[in-house]
């Protein structure tokens, strides 16, 4: 913990003075440590060992094939859920099952499962003072069941159907023997189970097979004896006689239809080619009429005849005369047949009509006698209804007495619903005691709980605290003293400089040491010895020049505003030294943003990621919000806001707003540091008149003559909080540190 305050009365741990006090009572520790293990060892190795086996049992419905009566295999199995696993668990528990493995193994004849049988002086006296019950009032049968539970631990493998069977003994064998035996006696209750329950079946369903059997004797005949009376007799499976006729004779009228039809429509083509005078030579009916055929070849050899003849005879020959005569009669012949084939055809379908109307008539007989037996044969589904759930019942009890009395013949026919997927073995270490392990437990708890009281020892009796602030007190007075000389009260935090890192990219730490002109070349060693002359006549004037690191610790300290305008007389080298004072105030701990009101953007230059991104310019034009124009430093946790892209003769129009813009960011940071360059002081002040800022003028290498004038004017303007830094540290000037510590 560390002290809230920043009086003499608040603490902080010293944690090295704590290391410090184990260290010199490691002694002390390692021997307690090294008693604490022997002793550990010492007990370990004098415990009775303690053997530990298992076994494990599958969980799974098992029945024999031949004694199956379902061929499906979905009969009434037992579903193995969680639930059900659980309770093989406590079944696998139960004192019965205890009581007959204790029985079978002789349990009550070993010391071990009865230790009340012969209790120690100790337990004796216990049980004389009354703080212990006798334990031999307790019957010996319940003494082994405790004993026997205590060492017995039976458990479900995760995710599965597995149960494990674990037991503990002095005696390995008998270790290994009961979790065997606990499995057998399982597997045999289960099987007894089933053939309790098979014979329990098998004794109820014969009075229900003998009276199923005379019900569906009953049902049976109630069938015949309706069918007999409302003539409903069966031809086929679920066929009535009148159901049977009715499909003859409406297949019968729908082949006469198809009959009467043809015949019509060969008529109609008939009487169609004979109307209209077209020849019925092609026509199938007349075809096929063997008198039309024989007049066909008859008329056929006239026409030859007449052909002969005509080459030498002429028309009006007798001869030809004659066979003219006899071609017109057979024609007359040939229409005459080609009529009766149509009357002949006309017939026909007329004996189709009069079949079709004799069916019809049939067929309205026989559905008005079809509605009456569908009427009847309601009350013959309800009896056949009755009578099949009969049968089908008194068949299910049949298979069902058949598997149950084929169950109750043989143990093998009823195996238990569990396997022994592995049997226990008989352990060759004990699992307990384990003397590596509790050696090593207890040494280690004991070293760690000497140091813990090494520590409290300290601590309260105040050794291990120490008193913040403290310490370089004398240091402090000293820093304090030399700020005093410039009007300003300060309160210095020691901040080593080895903390104050400015640059780790090699290229910009070169150019910030060359515009700071920080090389130790003998003409710049010259030029700092110099400077420390000048310093000392610019003290005896009364002026001083702080370096960056102390004013970073004065930035850094509680009660100071946390704006400060930086003015470099210098140009960019007091700018650069500015970039190093935010990365300094940044590695203390505070958050510090750098605003860049200058006119070369040198701090732009060195600490934002590119040069062309929106700044301080563009905020107060309205260009931009305020987020955009916040940056991260490259090479720190310290911001910056850049110069911007706005003309500055822009954004000098409404530097009013610089006022409220420095406002927000002090909201939110610890320290902002406003750069203006080299600006005339007076004006860079005057801008941030409304509020409270510190004046910081930047001068990597003091002038007398010039800082006296400056200090002048800003006295005479009524600025009284100035501090001037300079941009060489303690470390590069041996001589700047000793003065500043004289």
């Amino acid at each position: 913990m560390s002290a809230t305050g920043r009086n003499d009365k608040d603490v902080d741990i010293d944690l090295a003075r704590l290391v410090l006090a184990i260290w010199e009572r490691r002694g002390k520790i390692a021997a307690v440590t090294l008693i604490a293990g022997g002793v550990a060892f010492a007990a370990s190795s004098v415990m009775s060992p303690v053997y530990r086996s298992e076994a494990r049992v599958l969980i799974e419905t098992r029945a024999a094939s031949f004694g199956n009566a379902d061929p499906n295999g979905t009969g009434s199995q037992q579903v193995l859920d969680d639930l059900n696993i659980s309770s093989q668990t406590q079944l696998l528990q139960s004192v019965d099952l205890i009581k007959q493995v204790a029985r079978n193994m002789k349990l009550y004849e070993l010391p071990e499962f009865d230790p009340g049988a012969s209790p120690s002086m100790v337990s004796r006296l216990l049980v004389m003072i009354g703080m212990k019950k006798n334990p031999l009032e307790v019957a010996p049968e319940e003494r082994v069941i405790s004993a026997f539970r205590e060492k017995l631990q039976v458990y479900r493998a995760e995710t599965s159907r597995v149960i494990a069977v674990e037991f503990s003994s002095k005696d390995p064998v008998l270790a290994a023997a009961i979790p065997n035996e606990i499995l057998k006696v399982y597997q045999s209750l289960q099987t007894d189970a089933k053939l309790d329950a098979n014979s329990e079946a098998a004794r109820w369903l014969e009075p229900e097979i003998a009276s199923l059997r005379e019900k569906v004797r009953e049902a049976d005949k109630k069938v015949a004896d309706y069918r007999a009376s409302s003539d409903l007799l069966t031809v086929g499976e679920n066929t009535t006689f009148a159901t049977r006729q009715l499909g003859d004779i409406s297949t019968e009228l729908a082949r006469v239809r198809g009959e009467k039809a043809n015949a019509e429509a060969r008529a109609e083509n008939v009487r169609n080619a004979l109307s209209s005078g077209r020849p019925t030579d092609t026509l199938p009916d007349i075809i096929g009429s063997q008198m039309i055929q024989r007049l066909k070849e008859t008329e056929s050899g006239i026409q030859s005849q007449i052909s002969d003849l005509s080459t030498t005879m002429l028309d009006g020959h007798p001869r030809i005369k004659a066979l003219r005569a006899q071609l017109g009669g057979i024609r007359s012949q040939i229409e005459t047949e080609t009529r009766k084939v149509l009357a002949s055809l006309e017939n026909e379908a007329n004996v189709s009509r009069l079949r079709e109307r004799q069916l019809v008539q049939q067929l309205n007989t026989l559905k008005a006698d079809g509605a009456r037996a569908g009427e009847d044969s309601v009350g013959l589904n309800d009896l056949e209804r009755d009578a099949t759930a009969q049968r089908q019942l008194l068949e299910t009890y049949l298979a069902r007495y058949r598997e149950a009395t084929s169950r109750t013949a043989s143990t093998d026919s009823s195996p238990a619903d569990a396997r022994v997927i592995s049997a226990a073995i008989e352990p060759r270490e004990p699992y307990f005691p384990k003397v590596g392990p509790i050696v090593i437990v207890v040494s280690l708890v004991t070293f760690l709980l000497s140091c813990v009281v090494v520590m409290l020892i300290e601590l309260f009796t105040g050794r291990a605290l120490r008193p913040v602030g403290a310490s370089r007190q004398e240091e402090l007075e000293t820093q304090a003293t030399v700020v005093e000389a410039v009007a300003v009260p300060v309160a210095v935090v020691d901040v080593p400089a080895d903390r104050i890192q400015v640059a780790s990219d090699e290229a910009l730490a070169a150019e910030m040491e060359e515009t700071l002109d920080l090389t130790e070349t003998p003409e710049t060693l010259e030029a700092a010895e110099a400077n420390v002359v000048d310093n000392d006549a610019a003290e005896q004037s009364g002026l001083e020049t702080f370096s960056i690191e102390m004013v970073a610790e004065y930035l850094a300290m509680k009660g100071v505003g946390p704006v400060a305008t930086v003015v470099s007389p210098a140009g960019d080298a007091g700018s650069t030294a500015t970039v190093m004072l935010a990365r300094a105030v940044s590695e203390s701990g505070r958050t510090v943003v750098l605003v860049d009101m200058t006119a070369s953007a040198c701090p732009t230059r060195l600490m934002a990621p590119s040069s062309n991104l929106p700044g301080i310019t563009d905020l107060l034009a309205g260009e931009v919000n305020f987020a955009e124009t916040i940056h991260n430093d490259r090479l720190s946790s310290a911001h910056i806001v850049p110069q911007g892209k706005t003309p500055a003769h822009e954004a000098m129009r409404v530097i009013d707003r610089l006022t409220m813009v420095v406002s927000a960011l002090a909201d939110v940071y610890d320290t902002v540091l406003i750069e203006c360059g080299a600006v005339d002081v007076v004006r860079a002040a005057g801008i941030l008149k409304n509020l409270s800022t510190d004046i910081i003028v930047s001068a990597p290498q003091p002038d007398k003559e010039s800082l006296t004038g400056v200090m002048q004017t800003l006295a005479d303007d009524g600025h009284s909080r100035v501090l001037i830094m300079s941009g060489m540290s303690s470390q590069r000037h041996p001589q700047d540190s000793s003065r500043t510590a004289a």
